[in-house]
């Protein structure tokens, strides 16, 4: 007489080989759960995910984690559905004037720091040790947001995402956190009116 044993739940992402790092699997997991419950309507107040929360999300690395390749595609597949219905409901309860404001006002700002004079965008950081983005790597893609803004020049929002920059020296680049948080911004605005 046979018993059967409960077979563990398939895991929703590829693992890394027991030696590589991934990403913590349990954190992912709970990640998930919150937005699988946001995105049906049961979370709490308090457990409710965004659109930025997934754009901020960071997750830990554990030896044979989850492939992060697998899950920043399923985060970015994410985000856009998050910020889809966000746009949506801001439309429902407010106008769609209400969102085209909203979208001016960002695009503004955002287009404000883009015309400024190449190798000029961005602080340098403050500190010499600090490290910091390649200035023309970074200047380049500005130069290419300011294309898909003003001169409807196709571009996707993964190649924001998935941005690389070369390292610089100290204050000869970029300021990384300032970088970084300007392209959550084009990422957002991106992803609310594509």
């Amino acid at each position: 007489m046979s018993q059967d044993k409960a077979q563990p739940a398939p895991s929703p992402f590829e693992r890394v080989g027991e030696k590589e790092f991934g990403y913590n699997t349990k954190q992912v997991d709970v990640f998930l759960a919150r937005a699988r419950a946001t995105f049906n309507g049961d979370g709490d107040d308090d457990s409710i995910v965004t659109s930025h929360m997934v754009r901020r999300t960071v997750f830990p690395a554990q030896r044979g984690g989850y492939s992060a390749r697998e899950v920043d595609g399923a985060l970015d597949r994410l985000e856009d559905v998050f910020a889809q219905r966000e746009r949506d409901a801001l439309i429902q309860s407010n106008g769609e004037d209400a969102w085209l404001q909203q979208v001016g006002r960002l695009s503004a700002i955002l287009r404000g720091r883009l015309h400024r004079s190449p190798g000029e965008r961005f602080r340098r950081p403050s500190r010499t040790s600090a490290s910091s983005y390649n200035v023309q790597d970074v200047d380049k893609l500005c130069a290419q947001l300011i294309d898909y803004f003003e001169k409807d020049v196709p571009m996707s929002v993964d190649a924001v995402r998935r941005a690389e920059f070369r390292r610089a020296e100290g204050e000869h680049g970029y300021e990384e956190s300032q970088v970084d948080a300007f392209l959550d911004r084009v990422v957002e605005l991106m992803a609310s009116i594509d």
